[in-house]
């Protein structure tokens, strides 16, 4: 081994690049490199590492053939005790991580399966929806629609209503109502009176023309009376007219409705009558589960029992019918005996268990109509306390209204009482109005008014303070008047107290 480690190391020159050739491949003989690695892999197995460069391959091999084998125990020694020790193996923990993960996985199942079955339910509601509306759509495909044959008449009165509306915004001569007499009158006598008050507003002309029709004669005003009846005899008779041909077309147009009514009527039930004749089949009731069944007669408890026999010997439903009718005949008393008994017994049992139906339910009436009167009972009560606390309030009420009256007193004006005097201004309006009146005659209220407050405020002191002395010395007669009032009033009171 030593004459190998101490070989001479040649170095190979680098290999050249060739151009592919169609000869096959021929090994080549091993360096010198080669056979160092080979010798020290033989003796020792040692740990594979990664491999180096290619530059440093030639040095890497001349080290590891120059050092001694000592030293590479010593590293693989160093390389071990560099090594952390290895955790020790717990078996508990591997065993509590996989309990967790299996709870885990059971709580997931357990999620699932409920979503599951949510979906599931919710499926099945919806099956069911669709199965009910696939039954009401044959239901209705069933019904026929009822189809009139015939046609509505238009109603006369609209056409008539609608004429008249247009003959109103044409604004008819002869529809218009007649004017009466005073405002004929005003017509013929407008130009006048405006050339007279040329300045005057219109309500100022209505007062003129009203005071001046007062002033007008019975003879003068009869000419006016006589067109005004005249026209007006026109107009009734015009309208007559219009209300006669109204009512005529609201009868005609009520006819028609009545025919159009009762044609229908009839289609209606006719159409009744043949839905009635294909939809003929017996809508079921709805049974009382708690009402016993009626008892089998003697022939279908034998059927019965033979049932069984026959279903053994794959016999078909209407064979089985016609086999245990033609025994049944075919029986004599003796044998018909037994299944006649038993239906007998049946049919007593049935009676008593009827009889106690009949009772129960009886009962449960009974009680229903007693909860009833006792509600009725609870009700009157009710209403009969609200009563009385209504009239209850109504009588306080009617007696605090009766108090109220008796403190206050009707007070009962004496007629010989004197009256307050009227103010200064209340005065001086009085006599302004006559000279306005006899100005203006005709003249309104309000602008009556409105002059005498603006002649008022155009009133100097000394004017004004004849006024305001006019009114003292009327407001002192009147101080000295109710005193001897109060004076005659409370001697007439201690006389009647006296008496």
């Amino acid at each position: 081994m030593a004459a190998v480690a101490e070989m001479p190391i040649v170095a190979e020159p680098a290999p050249t690049k060739k151009g592919r050739s169609k000869k096959a491949l021929k090994q080549k003989n091993p360096s010198p490199n080669d056979a160092n690695i080979m010798t020290e892999a033989v003796v020792e197995p040692i740990l594979v590492a990664a491999p180096p460069p290619q530059n440093s391959v030639g040095k890497e091999n001349h080290e590891s053939l120059s050092q001694p084998k000592s030293q590479k125990k010593t590293k693989k020694g160093a390389s071990k005790a560099k090594q952390p020790p290895s955790e020790p193996f717990s078996f508990e923990k591997e065993l509590q991580e996989m309990q967790e993960k299996l709870e885990r996985m059971k709580i997931e199942k357990e999620k699932t399966e409920e979503l599951l079955k949510v979906r599931e339910e919710a499926l099945k509601q919806k099956e069911d929806e669709k199965e009910k509306l696939k039954i009401e759509v044959k239901k209705l495909q069933k019904i026929k629609e009822f189809k009139p044959n015939m046609t509505f008449p238009v109603g006369l009165g609209l056409v008539s209503l609608e004429q008249e509306k247009k003959d109103k915004k044409k604004g008819d001569p002869a529809k218009k109502k007649p004017s009466p007499p005073y405002v004929l009158w005003c017509k013929d006598q407008w130009n006048e009176v405006k050339k007279a008050y040329p300045d005057a507003d219109f309500k100022e002309m209505a007062n003129l023309l009203g005071a001046k029709w007062k002033t007008v004669t019975a003879e003068e005003k009869k000419p006016y009376e006589e067109r005004y009846k005249a026209e007006k005899e026109i107009y009734l008779k015009i309208v007559g007219n219009e209300k006669r041909d109204h009512e005529a077309l609201k009868l005609l147009e009520e006819e028609q409705k009545h025919k159009t009514a009762m044609d229908l009527l009839e289609q209606y039930l006719q159409f009744k009558k043949e839905a009635e004749k294909e939809n003929n089949k017996k809508t079921k009731k709805v049974k009382d589960p708690l009402k016993p069944k009626q008892p089998m007669s003697a022939y279908f408890v034998y059927a019965n029992d033979r049932r069984a026999i026959l279903l053994a010997e794959n016999k078909n439903v209407l064979e089985i019918a016609k086999i245990t009718g033609e025994e049944w005949k075919n029986m004599t008393e003796a044998q018909r005996a037994p299944y006649e008994q038993m239906a007998l017994k049946n049919k007593e049992r049935y009676v008593q268990d009827m009889e106690l139906y009949n009772q129960k339910k009886d009962e449960e009436t009974a009680n229903l109509i007693k909860e009833e009167e006792e509600l009725m009972k609870l009700q009157k009560q009710e209403a009969l306390q609200l009563l009385k606390k209504k009239e209850k309030t109504e009588n306080l009420i009617k007696v605090n209204r009766q108090k109220k009256k008796k403190d206050k007193g009707e007070k009962t004006v004496d007629p010989n009482k004197p009256k307050k005097p009227a103010s200064s201004f209340f005065l001086f309006s009085k006599e302004t109005r006559k000279n306005l009146l006899e100005e203006r005659p005709g003249i309104n209220n309000s602008t009556l008014n409105a002059l005498v407050s603006v002649k008022w405020k155009e009133l100097g002191e000394e004017e004004k303070k004849f006024w305001n002395d006019k009114a003292a010395g009327a407001m002192e007669a009147y101080k000295k008047e109710l005193e001897a009032y109060n004076k005659s009033t409370a001697e007439t009171q201690n006389n009647n107290q006296k008496q």
